[in-house]
C-alpha cells in the first residue's frame, strides 16, 4: 500500500513501526515455509537456512521492484535488514524447535544436525 495511505502520525516514527512490521512478516514467512518439515526425520538445519536465505532474497527483490516498478514506493535498505532479522530469528527458533524435537523422541535420530 502506498505510504501516502497510512495515517501521519508522530508515534509510529518513534517505534519504528514499519521495521516491526516487516520483522513480522518476513519471521510468519519463514516459519510458514519450514513449518511443514518439523515433524519429517530427514530434516536438518541446512533446509531451514537455505528457506531463510530465499526469503531474505525475496526481501530484497521486493526492495528493487519497489524502487523501479512502482512510483510511490522506494528502495530501503533498513527494510532488507528488518526482513533478514524477522527471517533470521525465525530460522532459529525453528532450529532450536527441531532440536528439542530431536531430543524428545519426538522424530527419529537419524540424522545428526
Amino acid at each position: 500500500m502506498p505510504g501516502s495511505d497510512l495515517p501521519d502520525t508522530d508515534l509510529f516514527d518513534i517505534i519504528y513501526f514499519d521495521k516491526w512490521v516487516h520483522v513480522g512478516m518476513f519471521g510468519l514467512l519463514t516459519i510458514a515455509w519450514c513449518y511443514p518439515f518439523l515433524k519429517i526425520s530427514t530434516t536438518t538445519k541446512k533446509l531451514f537456512f537455505f528457506i531463510a536465505a530465499c526469503v531474505i532474497l525475496y526481501g530484497i527483490a521486493m526492495e528493487f521492484v519497489q524502487e523501479f516498478f512502482t512510483t510511490q514506493r522506494s528502495f530501503d535498505l533498513y527494510d532488507i535488514l528488518a526482513d533478514a532479522v524477522g527471517a533470521g530469528t525465525a530460522c532459529f527458533l525453528l532450529i532450536w524447535l527441531l532440536n528439542k524435537q530431536k531430543m524428545r523422541g519426538y522424530i527419529q535420530k537419524n540424522e545428526p544436525l
